[in-house]
């Protein structure tokens, strides 16, 4: 039986390309047009897991998703880490001379910047997903317009390649999540996410790096989200990676004795 999965955007988008990348491609996709109509679905059994962008390496991360995660009380049970390439594409036939106007999504224009410069009468136009962008110009056969998206949505809508990979930073990397809303069983891990809220005082802070460090665990991230509710305390989301689970374990037990709250969000196999 296939597995049904949620992304954010359509069929060629780099959602779609990271579901491929951790699932195969035998899986039956469900399109989102926003992150936030994502969780409902599995509420609903509607999907199996949900792939969900988590940080870019030049953007940051995306704090919106992780309070998704936390207020829906999502599990992560597992990551990818996917290279953007962004190619320009138009119709058969579109030179980049002919090239009037660029649609994209404003993070992908924004990351196609120093290309862009080079062609300053190109208007820009800022649309919700690369992917469905380059579908528009098939569908309505849009002379003297390009979009930015992936290789794989100029092979799905038939569009020509006129400039490939035109991201400013090479090394441009987007993490994703995979979730659901089951505690999955877990044979091994040597990674996990979790959230903490220390407690109101001077230092806790650093008490709680300084386990990490005690327990020589790698504390990969760590970023502060605002509690709504409170003004100026904050949540701590953090990723830990370790070589013995039993490391983690241990850092559990002290963590619980020092912040007034801490949930594991998932525990899972780095991918990088």
């Amino acid at each position: 039986m296939m597995n049904r999965i949620a992304i954010q955007g359509i069929k060629g988008s780099y959602h779609h390309i990271a579901a491929n990348q951790y699932f195969g491609s035998d899986i039956i996709l469900n399109q989102c047009l926003t992150f936030d109509e994502m969780p409902s679905l599995l509420i609903n059994n509607k999907t199996d897991y949900l792939i969900m962008a988590i940080e870019n390496s030049i953007a940051g991360a995306i704090l919106s998703n992780y309070k998704l995660i936390d207020e829906y009380n999502l599990h992560i049970v597992g990551e990818v880490y996917l290279p953007i390439q962004h190619q320009l594409m138009a119709l058969e036939n579109q030179k980049i001379e002919n090239i009037n106007e660029v649609w994209s999504h404003p993070m992908a224009i924004n990351q196609c910047r120093e290309f862009l410069r080079k062609h300053p009468k190109i208007k820009l136009v800022e649309e919700t997903d690369t992917a469905n962008v380059a579908k528009l110009i098939q569908q309505q056969q849009l002379k003297g317009v390009a979009a930015i998206a992936s290789e794989k949505a100029a092979d799905i809508y038939n569009l020509n390649i006129l400039k490939r990979d035109i991201q400013t930073n090479t090394e441009n990397y987007t993490r994703f999540f995979i979730l659901n809303n089951k505690q999955e069983k877990v044979i091994k891990f040597n990674k996990v996410s979790l959230k903490f809220i220390t407690k109101h005082q001077q230092g806790s802070l650093v008490e709680v790096l300084q386990i990490f460090v005690n327990h020589n665990l790698n504390l990969s991230k760590i970023q502060s989200l605002p509690i709504i509710d409170k003004p100026w305390k904050y949540a701590f989301f953090a990723d830990v990676i370790f070589d013995d689970e039993n490391q983690f374990h241990n850092v559990l037990k002290e963590l619980k004795e020092i912040v007034s709250d801490v949930k594991i969000l998932g525990k899972y196999i780095k991918k990088a």
